[in-house]
């Protein structure tokens, strides 16, 4: 692996130019990759191991949208797409597990029973077998248990693969029986596109991942966003100005240039009066913060947003109230506005002339 110093602290990091795609492939010749359950995770996945010439089949749900969008993806049914996830757990060498965490709960009897020996058992997500007095999700230990953890949405894991560029994903060896386990999620990792692959574990991986997905990644943001945009309108300021200055410019101007360039760019180049105060406010912005992280993290780590999950997301209305809770943010006047502000989009705007 490749040492990187990492802000001051020097991390190993493997890389594509070390574990080459050549070397993947090598690897995993010899591999079927049964991928269950085609969501986002499971379509850029299996669609990028696809095209590096991995062998990949495919169980899922059949009638529902998974369903339909695999077939619209060329895979075929009883070929390489299986409506039964047993016969696909069968089939493969290394299983790959990408059902919702409630779902792998659910379906962990039929998964735990077609496993033999000498198979991998991979996730994305070290949930299931973190939370396992939760979820009941308890590997044999004659299989290898490892994880690959791309960081970003499934879409943007087959978006940027096909950019040519990737997703940095984290990876962990959980359980190696056959010796190879390290060497199997590697190439793994290489396969579906990652970027570069930094190691963590099971643990780590799951509680950083909650963590951020309730935090900075979308439940802060969106409640950050939605506070400023009621501020500003609650004083005065139109709709248009409101979700401009909180969405519009973060998004189209901002953040990709964050991204592209680090923090001190942005305030270094900005203009004096805005430095001046994003600096100052960014200091009371974090005091306030903090302490509400440090809970949010406390949580995670005690298994109550793992047992909140499992409760509601294993409901069976569960998908009426979200769509509730969904239609109250698509219906609310900041994201209304917002769909008009994106159609005013200059890209948006020369498709209509």
């Amino acid at each position: 692996m490749a040492l990187i110093d990492f802000g001051g602290v020097k991390e190993e990091v493997v890389t594509r130019e070390e574990f080459t795609l050549a070397r993947a492939r090598d690897v995993l010749k010899d591999e079927v990759v049964a991928i269950i359950g085609y969501g986002p995770q499971g379509h850029g996945q299996s669609l990028n191991l696809r095209d590096n010439g991995v062998n990949v089949v495919i169980g899922q749900r059949k009638g529902g949208k998974g369903w339909q969008d695999a077939l619209k993806d060329g895979w075929q049914e009883g070929k390489n797409l299986f409506e039964d996830i047993e016969e696909a757990t069968r089939r493969g060498t290394i299983v790959q597990n990408l059902l919702s965490d409630a779902g792998q709960k659910d379906q962990w009897p039929r998964v735990l029973k077609n496993l033999r020996k000498g198979q991998a058992l991979c996730f994305s997500h070290g949930f299931s077998v973190v939370f396992k007095d939760q979820t009941g999700v308890v590997p044999p230990k004659d299989v290898d248990v490892f994880l690959v953890a791309p960081k970003g949405a499934g879409r943007t894991v087959r978006t940027n693969f096909l950019a040519g560029s990737g997703i940095n994903s984290s990876f962990a060896v959980y359980q190696d029986a056959t010796g190879r386990a390290g060497e199997r999620v590697v190439a793994f990792g290489i396969a579906i596109g990652s970027g570069y692959l930094f190691p963590t574990t099971f643990e780590k991986e799951v509680l950083s991942d909650l963590t951020g997905e309730r935090g900075v990644l979308m439940g802060a943001i969106a409640g950050l966003m939605k506070a400023q945009y009621e501020t500003l309108r609650a004083m005065g300021h139109s709709p248009s100005e409101a979700f401009n200055e909180t969405v519009e410019e973060a998004t189209q101007s901002l953040y990709p240039l964050i991204g592209a360039n680090g923090m001190d760019w942005m305030f270094a180049s900005c203009s004096t009066t805005a430095q001046r105060g994003a600096l100052d406010w960014a200091k009371r912005f974090e005091t306030s913060a903090k302490p509400l992280f440090e809970l949010l993290y406390r949580d995670v780590r005690a298994g109550v947003e793992s047992q909140r999950v499992l409760d509601t997301c294993s409901a069976p209305d569960y998908r009426e109230k979200l769509e509730v809770e969904l239609g109250a943010w698509r219906n609310s006047e900041m994201w209304r506005a917002g769909a008009a502000v994106r159609s005013l989009r200059p890209e948006n705007w020369k498709k209509t002339t």
